[in-house]
């Protein structure tokens, strides 16, 4: 999917409930238990919700809750609803997995750029938050390649891509970043359409046009500059432009160049890179939620199957 920006926010609380697929039918029971042969203990049978409870780590079973990083300021992934509660895609997913998990889900707002620090710190458990699972966050790797940072792992659970957003009628003909050189473009900083936008720059100056790069810390500022004619074109991932082109209000005024991706990525539930116990358990919950098709209403809800995953994927991004 954003970099100074404001404190981050008090955590807000929400109610609760990998990368292999799931092995038998039995495996995907809410709580089926399994007897062993030892002394007449139980066991929970392997996938059910008691099995994954018990793989989680074991500060996060003693609190009882995952929190999770998010800037909610991205419908339709992620939001304030008109009770300034968490909404939107992410957390609609995260509380159907903390559900199989056994645990609350509390999300914390913060900036963007901000995320990928507080998985590494330990401040959050997670972030989910549009995040594009790339091989250099992978790698924690600056532009020149070499090493800034520690670096995280993904559970990739949607597929998106970024487009372009232009005024209705696209009037500059744009299709896709060439048609940029010589204008300028908005986007959020931080985010893998800020990356792609730089990498656009020397091309442009190589055809005699330079392009100019227009940052800001949300997408609707991004927008903004849009219908002002400031920018030819935001630069967004595939959920939310859709969302921006076709809500009341924006319906009319903007609408996607194509529907092409410029750049496919997938979104990931970002862990820490020491945290892999989190992370698979997190991968086998996703994949429950797939086969039990409760993934499937929520996407359908938001009009986003086209990003649909069939299993969970863990660092897939390229």
């Amino acid at each position: 999917m954003s970099t100074s920006a404001p404190a981050v926010a008090p955590a807000v609380a929400l109610s609760a409930r990998s990368r292999s697929p799931l092995r038998t039918a039995a495996a995907l029971g809410a709580g089926g238990l399994l007897l062993t042969g030892c002394g007449g203990g139980v066991t929970p049978a392997a996938g059910s919700s008691d099995d994954l409870h018990a793989r989680l780590p074991k500060e996060v079973r003693s609190a009882g809750t995952l929190k999770i990083g998010s800037y909610l300021n991205y419908p339709p992934v992620d939001f304030r609803d008109s009770n300034a509660s968490p909404a939107g895609i992410d957390p609609e997913l995260a509380k159907a997995i903390g559900g199989l998990l056994g645990v609350k889900t509390e999300f914390v707002d913060m900036p963007f750029e901000k995320l990928i620090p507080a998985v590494q710190d330990k401040r959050i458990d997670l972030a989910m938050s549009a995040v594009i699972d790339t091989k250099q966050r992978q790698l924690g790797a600056a532009d020149d390649g070499r090493r800034a940072d520690p670096g995280v792992d993904f559970v990739d659970y949607f597929g998106s891509g970024t487009v372009m957003v232009v005024k209705a009628g696209n009037p500059l003909n744009l299709s896709g970043l060439d048609g940029l050189c010589g204008r300028a473009v908005a986007v959020q900083r931080g985010t893998v359409q800020d990356e792609l936008a730089a990498r656009q720059v020397p091309a442009c100056q190589r055809s005699g046009k330079s392009l100019q790069i227009h940052r800001f810390d949300d997408d609707d500022q991004a927008l903004a500059e849009v219908a002002s004619g400031a920018a030819a074109a935001d630069l967004n991932d595939y959920p939310v432009a859709q969302y921006n082109t076709t809500q009341p209000g924006r319906a009319g005024t903007f609408q996607l160049a194509n529907t092409n991706y410029l750049q496919a990525g997938p979104y990931g539930i970002t862990v820490a890179k020491d945290n892999t116990a989190l992370r698979d358990v997190l991968a086998k919950a996703l994949d429950n939620l797939i086969h039990n098709g409760e993934y499937d209403k929520i996407l359908a809800k938001w009009n986003v199957r086209r990003g649909a995953v069939s299993s969970a994927v863990v660092n897939g991004g390229l």
